[in-house]
């Protein structure tokens, strides 16, 4: 992610250059239809990134509550047994 956001970086550098010296016309759309498409792969990649962590955030959660349960069902087993002990 960072390297393609380096490269973004570097194709803004050659477009102001671009714009201030007057290179030319082809290498004008060409870095515009690059800058593009890399814009394009880092947010889609940035989305994918963002979908991935909410899911690794509702797995903790899930295990977090299925500890407790575990937790839970063992002080009840406990208690049954010392309640049955009496």
């Amino acid at each position: 992610m960072l390297f393609w956001s380096l490269v973004l970086f570097g194709l803004g550098i050659l477009a102001v250059l671009d714009s201030q010296l007057n290179y030319g016309y082809i290498f004008r759309s060409t870095n515009s239809i690059i800058f593009m498409l890399l814009s394009l792969g880092v947010l889609v990649r940035s989305k994918h990134l963002d979908k991935m962590g909410f899911k690794e955030h509702l797995i903790q959660n899930n295990e977090e509550l299925k500890a407790r349960i575990q937790e839970y069902r063992n002080v009840q087993r406990q208690k049954e047994t010392s309640d049955a002990v009496k």
